[in-house]
């Protein structure tokens, strides 16, 4: 990733350094069904307060959800969605620092979350579930990113296949670039995401990890999202809230390969852990 030492991400009115340390997005799940703390921070009130400790521990952006992508997961209404999400960006945007991210693929979630202050647009659908997506997104001039999915939430995991999971990610993403800069958004506006665990197996997923760097002909930022996923609990054998080790490992590899975010819950562990791999990915530590 140290390659690239132009790589820059715009969101709003910021303009993020991917190029000297790999940034950590801290996950607030507003929902009853997340499948790692899915009801945890359902209520505003603890969702805030999570998000302020995330903060703390080194988050460089807070990603806010209200809808479960978990596998086999159910679509919730834009009103909930809403409902749950816009209490926590409009005390947030007020609260700290970071840029915050809505992480949804409702083109009138989104609108009413970057109208609320949210920067970001975090969209599993890469811009495609929406048609008036790109539009709001344009419009607010927020940076999103694009993620790769093979299906959809309720059917991802049933069976999902690949000529070559790597080569036929690269060329989704690539026509996903295409698009929105077709439709008036910037490239330095857009992040990639493979998208782990959704529509992978856990094959795929370990292949996408050791194969990210393929992803920098892309010529975009890298996010990537191994935090307590399914692949980590196959390997260890390990319920969600016992994954931290596993997702550390992963988020090691993810970072010496070129990820420029990661997604993680545990912000304080894995603060650490990038802190390590960034100074081996950089072929020495420079104070």
């Amino acid at each position: 990733m140290h390659d690239q030492p132009c790589m820059q991400f715009t969101c709003g009115d910021r303009v993020l350094d991917l190029s000297r340390r790999t940034l950590l997005m801290g996950i607030v799940n507003v929902t009853p069904d997340s499948f790692s703390d899915g009801g945890k921070y359902f209520e505003v009130e603890r969702a805030v307060a999570h998000a302020l400790a995330l903060c703390a521990e080194g988050a460089d952006l807070i990603d806010v959800g209200g809808e479960s992508t978990r596998p086999g997961a159910e679509p919730v209404p834009a009103e909930e969605e809403l409902r749950r999400v816009l209490p926590v960006i409009e005390q947030l945007v007020r609260a700290v620092e970071v840029p915050i991210s809505v992480d949804t693929y409702k083109a009138c979630v989104a609108e009413q979350a970057l109208a609320a202050g949210a920067a970001i647009v975090n969209d599993i659908s890469a811009l495609r579930a929406d048609p008036d997506m790109a539009t709001v997104v344009q419009r607010y001039g927020a940076g999103v990113v694009l993620m790769h999915m093979q299906g959809e939430p309720r059917t991802m995991q049933l069976a999902p296949t690949y000529h070559d999971v790597v080569e036929d990610i690269i060329a989704f993403l690539k026509e996903r670039v295409a698009a929105c800069v077709q439709k008036g958004i910037p490239r330095s506006r857009l992040i990639v995401d493979p998208g782990l665990g959704f529509g992978k197996t856990v094959a795929h997923n370990f292949e996408i990890i050791r194969r990210l760097a393929e992803f920098r002909c892309l010529q975009q930022p890298i996010l990537v999202g191994p935090s307590r996923k399914s692949f980590v609990g196959v390997v260890t054998g390990l319920p969600p809230e016992e994954r931290l080790e596993g997702t550390a490992a992963a988020v090691a590899a993810c970072v010496l390969n070129g990820a420029h975010v990661v997604r993680v819950h545990d912000v304080r562990a894995m603060r650490r852990v990038v802190a390590v791999a960034d100074a081996i990915a950089r072929k020495g530590w420079d104070q």
